[in-house]
């Protein structure tokens, strides 16, 4: 399972620490970058709660597990960090993958704040013992398509791959636009080499095409090819799942990865905190951190928080999720039920549309709030 404990007690059965259990990509073909960026924000909080004098003077650690973007995978970490007696979960990006490790923590009673994935049905069933940070992907693609409206796109094409995610991010631009007169059409990357989505996106006259697909590949032989096309240069890509915001993406495409729009999750302005942890993060990244890295620093704050207030009980911790009043990077953390969401949810986790500035693709630029 390729363990990776982060500090010096995360291996220790002794009750010497309290123990939160860390599901992560580390290695392809999980968004390896991503999974980097999380696990830094989840190991500096922890650095810092641990300075501070950990848990009741009890150290704060991290047990660590790749999924790798396999669900599989992380149904069974979960089994082991049960077993080895974490007292709650946290982490996972991909959201196909959150969901198989939020069904098993539910069915061990084991408390899991989900720190990035945003697939509505996170579980099936309403569940007390779930939280998550990030906002659920109907509210966030929901405001990228306002930002699609405003930009007077109403023809849209979606290059996709077949998963649940894509699939329901489909279905939620197709049903907040039809009633503008926006319609949606599929092209499936698993079937169309780059050339032919090229040539079905001129053909069917769209003036957006949205990368629903992984990165690197197919999305990045996609926007070269799309790039190259002179039929296509009026026709604007975005990918509302967030590509564009990690370095490898500018490492990738340069000038040609510029200008396209998606979403990140920040405030258009850090407050001290924030900007402090911003700086912290920089210098452990060695470069600019994600909104992902940010979310791992939450989790973090939120966990310690209620481990401080409540105790390392399981179900004390799940119970305490509805009472959470912690100041996060990016604003209050409060979790609440919101209608069609089964998990807790941090219903107000700040979301912007941005992209990296053609001038200068190093720099992010706002276009759209939400």
């Amino acid at each position: 399972m390729n363990p990776r404990p982060s500090s010096p007690g995360a291996g220790r059965t002794d009750g010497s620490s309290v123990r939160i259990g860390v599901l992560v990509p580390l290695t392809r073909p999980g968004w390896v970058e991503a999974g980097r960026h999380l696990l830094a924000g989840l190991e500096l909080a922890v650095r810092e709660v641990n300075d501070a004098g950990g848990i009741a003077g009890r150290p704060l650690d991290l047990v660590i597990r790749d999924t790798a973007a396999d669900p599989r995978r992380a149904a069974e970490a979960v089994d082991e960090l049960a077993r080895l007696g974490v007292a709650a979960l946290a982490g996972e990006y991909h959201s196909v993958v959150a969901r198989a490790a939020a069904a098993r923590a539910d069915a061990l009673g084991l408390p899991f704040l989900c720190s990035s994935a945003v697939l509505d049905a996170l579980t099936e069933q309403p569940t007390e013992l779930v939280a998550r940070l990030a906002p659920a992907q109907s509210r966030g693609w929901r405001v990228y398509a306002d930002f699609l409206l405003g930009a007077g796109h109403r023809r849209i094409a979606v290059a996709t791959q077949p998963s649940v995610y894509w699939a329901s991010g489909t279905r939620i631009l197709r049903d907040h636009l039809a009633p503008h007169g926006g319609a949606v059409a599929e092209l499936d990357v698993s079937a169309l080499t780059p050339a032919e989505v090229c040539d079905r996106l001129a053909a069917d006259g769209a003036t957006a095409l949205l990368l629903l697909a992984g990165h690197p590949e197919p999305a990045v032989p996609i926007v070269r090819a799309v790039r190259r096309d002179r039929r296509l240069a009026e026709v604007m890509i975005g990918a509302p799942a967030g590509q564009p915001e990690f370095a490898g993406w500018a490492t990738s495409l340069g000038g040609d990865g510029a200008a396209i729009p998606f979403l990140r999750y920040l405030p258009e302005r850090l407050g001290p905190l924030g900007a402090r942890v911003e700086a912290a993060l920089r210098e452990r990244l060695a470069e600019a951190p994600s909104f992902v890295a940010f979310e791992g620093y939450d989790t973090v704050a939120v966990l310690a928080d209620v481990l401080r207030s409540h105790g390392a009980d399981r179900a004390r911790i799940a119970g305490a999720w509805p009472r959470v009043e912690v100041e996060g990077t990016r604003g209050p953390i409060r979790f609440s039920r919101v209608p069609g969401i089964g998990v807790r949810q941090w219903a107000w986790a700040p979301i912007q549309v941005a992209d990296r500035d053609p001038a200068r693709p190093d720099r992010f630029r706002v276009l759209h709030t939400g």
